[in-house]
């Protein structure tokens, strides 16, 4: 910690733990968010289940952030305007819930208040993580692991205590009270970006990102673009009597050039972010549509994808059926907490030298074994053997978390050998992107499956059947791990 001091700075250090604690601590506002879904405006599980994936859909899309930040920077800064930005949309949401009770009871209105929150969540989740990533740069790049691991403990410590607390507020405090309460965070978040100082990106370095792309300046006040015959400055470098003459000329292949490509004069800025996004774009789509990259990123999300979620239904029915307490769940989130580091203690110790195959192959057995424990509970077999119902939550809920955590860290080691350099950042942020909007789409088949189902609030008859084919999807991933590098590895290349 003192050597991070030393390097990074106390005000960077502070902003980047406070961020990711936030992150972690949003367990503690959500919790209310589905006790208001269920309880205030009595939504069936699989209408709060479709509530929710549209509300975090702004996840599935974070290289737009990124790509944001990195090519149109904001009074020259790129970083911390946009981190305000995020932090406003992370407060305002909140504030509004909390003060208001027709935004509460509202179903659009809500959703769209959820919707931005998230927004501003991922927003600040990506420029944090594009600030990690610049400063733990050149002499600096030997605290880059723990910088990253700094960041985890933070939101893994938001979560613990984002669950704790949740479970008790919800007990003893009113929901709107809490909204209030999670607007703190955010709060303190948004004061603290006025103590990191960026510098400013110099135009000189956004003309030479232009002029990469075919942006040059002529005679100092004219502009024009290479066109695809190679027509540039060079050759318009040339005496005065001479360019005159060939003016005919010039007019005749500028008219060859794309219009929609002749930067304005008053406006030169907007044409070099112009040329900054498209470039970001065309270099991400060329390295994405590449096999070895496609590939492995198109089983993670199908492993989402095939396997409807069904966690809302769960939640209506352990607080329904089963009786448990909103601080019980609280602690059995924290449980989950743990058993996440368990699972990465465990892979980083003995799976990661293991090929990804066999891992891979590995979790969705073990996810599958582990589904058996809901159909236990669900059919009330534990009750025979003398094991109780929060017994079976508990121990669930971290093993469930840890096998997951051995799908998870391999994701984010593939994701690291797939990256192309000068583009990393914007490329995991497309990968993470993926992997959030196959849960999202997972999330929507769990609602059908619901509701085809006929499972709603106080009829949970066919819950059984949902869980037992929820268990046989899991299975479906294993036919594309094809998909999957042969001779890859959990170990970094």
């Amino acid at each position: 910690m003192k050597q991070l001091k030393n390097v990074f700075g106390v005000s960077f250090l502070w902003l980047i733990c406070l961020i990711y604690f936030t992150q972690g601590f949003r367990s503690f506002v959500w919790t209310a968010v589905s006790y208001q879904l269920k309880d205030k405006l009595k939504f069936s599980p699989s209408a709060s289940q479709f509530v929710s994936a549209v509300a975090f859909f702004p996840w599935s899309i974070k290289p737009l952030y990124g790509i944001l930040s990195d090519c149109i920077p904001i009074k020259g800064r790129k970083r911390i305007p946009y981190l305000v930005i995020s932090t406003v949309l992370s407060l305002v949401p909140w504030l509004i819930l909390g003060l208001n009770a027709f935004f509460r009871s509202s179903t659009w209105h809500l959703i769209v208040l959820l919707t931005a929150q998230n927004l501003g969540s991922a927003m600040a989740d990506v420029v944090v993580d594009a600030m990690i990533a610049e400063a733990a740069k050149s002499e600096r790049a030997a605290f880059a692991g723990d910088l990253q691991s700094l960041s985890w403990l933070a939101m893994a410590f938001g979560g613990i205590c984002g669950s704790l607390l949740g479970g008790y507020a919800l007990t003893n405090i009113e929901i709107d009270r809490i909204f209030l309460l999670f607007t703190v965070l955010p709060a303190i978040q948004l004061l603290s970006c006025g103590l990191v100082k960026e510098n400013r990106v110099s135009t000189k370095v956004l003309k030479e990102f232009s002029s990469s792309n075919g942006y040059h300046q002529v005679n100092g006040n004219e502009s024009i673009l290479d066109d695809e015959d190679g027509f540039s400055e060079e050759k318009y470098n040339i005496s005065t009597k001479k360019r005159k003459k060939n003016k005919k000329n010039q007019k005749k292949r500028m008219f060859k050039i794309r219009k929609s490509q002749i930067p304005e004069k008053n406006n030169p800025l907007v044409i070099q972010w112009f040329h900054s996004l498209k470039a970001a774009i065309y270099s991400l789509y060329s390295a994405f549509r590449q096999p070895e990259i496609l590939r492995p990123m198109a089983w993670f999300f199908l492993a989402h994808v095939a396997v409807p979620n069904l966690s809302t239904v769960m939640f209506y029915y352990q607080t329904e059926i089963l009786n448990l307490e909103a601080s019980f769940l609280g602690t059995a989130r924290v449980v989950g907490w743990v058993g996440l580091m368990l699972g990465t203690y465990t892979y980083n110790g003995y799976l990661k030298r293991l090929k990804l195959r066999r891992i891979l192959l590995l979790t969705q057995v073990g996810l599958s074994i582990l589904s058996f424990l809901d159909i236990v509970l669900v059919s009330r077999m534990n009750l025979t053997v003398g094991i109780s119902d929060k017994t079976m939550v508990l121990y669930g809920s971290a093993l469930v978390d840890a096998v997951n955590q051995f799908k998870f860290m391999p994701f984010l080691i593939l994701s690291g050998q797939l990256c192309p350099p000068g583009i990393e950042g914007t490329l995991f942020a497309l990968f993470m992107s993926i992997s959030n909007f196959g849960s999202t789409v997972g999330s929507f088949f769990g609602a059908g499956l619901a509701s085809s189902l006929s499972i709603s609030s106080g009829s949970f008859d066919n819950l059984l059947l949902g869980i037992s084919i929820q268990a046989l999807c899991t299975f479906i991933p294993i036919a594309f791990l094809f998909l999957i590098p042969k001779g890859a590895t959990g170990v970094p290349a």
